[in-house]
C-alpha cells in the first residue's frame, strides 16, 4: 500500500530550492489562473495556491505576484549556471584515475 503524501502549505518567503524547481518544471512557462487552487484556511483566510509534488509531500505554495517573480528569477540563474563553461584544470592538476 502506499503512504499517502504529506501536506504543506507554503508561503513564497519559505520556498527552498527543491520546491523552486518543482515548481518551475511543472510550471515552465508560469503559472495560468486554471492552474490556481482556491480553499480557506483554518482561519478562515481565503488562500490562493498552485499545488506540485515531490516524492513524499504535496505542496500548495500560496500564489502572488512576488511568487512568480521567484521563479523567473530562479529559472534565469539556472540558465545562468548552464551556459557557464566549464573551469580549465591547472596544468599541474593531475585527475584522479578511474579504478
Amino acid at each position: 500500500m502506499k503512504t499517502p503524501l504529506q501536506r504543506k502549505i507554503v508561503d513564497y518567503k519559505k520556498l527552498t530550492d527543491e520546491i523552486l524547481a518543482l515548481l518551475v518544471a511543472r510550471y515552465p512557462d508560469g503559472y495560468e489562473e486554471k492552474d490556481i487552487i482556491t480553499f480557506k484556511n483554518s482561519l478562515g483566510e481565503t488562500i490562493e495556491a498552485v499545488e506540485v509534488c515531490s516524492e513524499d509531500t504535496k505542496y500548495l505554495v500560496k500564489v502572488s505576484k512576488r511568487l512568480a517573480n521567484t521563479m523567473q528569477d530562479y529559472e534565469e540563474n539556472m540558465e545562468d549556471y548552464d551556459d557557464e563553461e566549464e573551469t580549465p584544470l591547472p596544468d599541474n592538476y593531475e585527475e584522479e584515475e578511474e579504478l
